[in-house]
């Protein structure tokens, strides 16, 4: 019996709560994960899950022992970790899922900069706007904006994603600029259809508070294709500021009402607890929360352009 097998085993089942999906992001067939399982449930004269045809769960008994051989698979990532950086440099595989706003704009200057310190490190990506958990996709990291909210996942912050509506000028000069959020309702509304909020909008300015329920025209789960179809005139649409900062810029399109504020988002990585001594997961974190700390490049450049001003959480972060 390898003991630290049938251990890897047991946690990938436990957090996944299949078989077939452990075995999948272990490399081998569940046969071998069913084996090494009933290995470990033998040695420890207990069985460690309640199996049926949908999932597969924690036994009472086994809940303390998981958050044990968690700790212990995390352990010997380090330890692993440390012992190559003292014999040469960070290295190994991470897998990424990188929201498609973010993948398609600065991610790639800064993912070729972090190639470049740790020439090591390979990189496997997914582009997706998806929010999901990476325990059961098998990702190392998940940068995304809504946590799926699991107790075995972390949650770093990495930057503020500010939003704003817009529209070209052809646009607006056919259907007037609208001065209050009530005014959208008299207009042709595109938006990203993964907002967790879906048709509801909440805007603030000062003491007003004004919620508003937006029926969108167009509804799309790509930021891309409403930031051309808003630049070709087919209406307003809510952007985040890093995918439509150099249309703003240039004046392809126009920021609109800019003296409400509308809560912030959030792009958050994402981790398993069980990498959260990994050297490469670590490097990898810090070094995008780094890069992009305090008014991101694409909010300055619109300072000047579309009124935005840095608060001060946002200049100490």
């Amino acid at each position: 019996m390898d003991t630290f097998l049938c251990i890897q085993a047991f946690v990938r089942v436990a957090e996944t709560q299949s078989f077939a999906t452990a075995a999948r992001q272990l490399g081998v067939t569940p046969s071998v994960i069913t084996s090494r399982v009933k290995q470990l449930e033998k040695h420890v004269h207990a069985a460690l899950f309640h199996r049926s045809t949908r999932k597969v769960a924690l036994s009472e008994t086994a809940e303390v022992f998981f958050e044990e051989c968690v700790a212990l698979l995390a352990k010997v990532d380090s330890l692993t970790d440390r012992i190559r950086q003292t014999q040469d440099t960070p290295m190994g595989s991470l897998r990424l899922q990188v929201l498609p706003g973010f993948a398609l704009g600065p991610f790639a200057r800064a993912l070729r900069d972090f190639s470049l310190e740790y020439p090591h490190i390979s990189l496997d990506i997914t582009v997706s706007d998806q929010a999901v958990n990476p325990i059961d996709e098998g990702y190392d990291v998940a940068l995304q904006i809504f946590p799926p909210g699991a107790e075995v996942l972390i949650e770093r912050r990495l930057f503020t994603v500010r939003r704003v509506f817009c529209a070209s000028p052809q646009y607006l000069k056919e259907r007037g600029v609208p001065i209050r959020p009530t005014d959208l309702l008299n207009h042709d509304i595109c938006l990203y259809s993964a907002y967790p909020t879906r048709n509801r909008w909440a805007f603030r300015r000062g003491d007003e508070e004004i919620s508003v329920e937006l029926p969108a025209r167009v509804h799309s789960n790509s930021v891309h294709l409403l930031r051309d179809f808003a630049r070709i005139g087919g209406g307003i649409t809510c952007l985040p500021t890093l995918v439509c900062s150099d249309d703003l810029v240039s004046g392809d399109l126009i920021p609109l009402l800019t003296d409400y504020e509308m809560p912030a988002l959030e792009l958050l990585a994402i981790y398993p607890i069980t990498h959260r001594g990994t050297v490469k997961v670590k490097l990898f974190v810090e070094f995008i929360r780094k890069r992009f700390s305090g008014l991101t490049e694409w909010d300055r450049a619109l300072q000047n352009v579309a009124g935005f001003i840095p608060n001060a959480e946002e200049a100490k972060n």
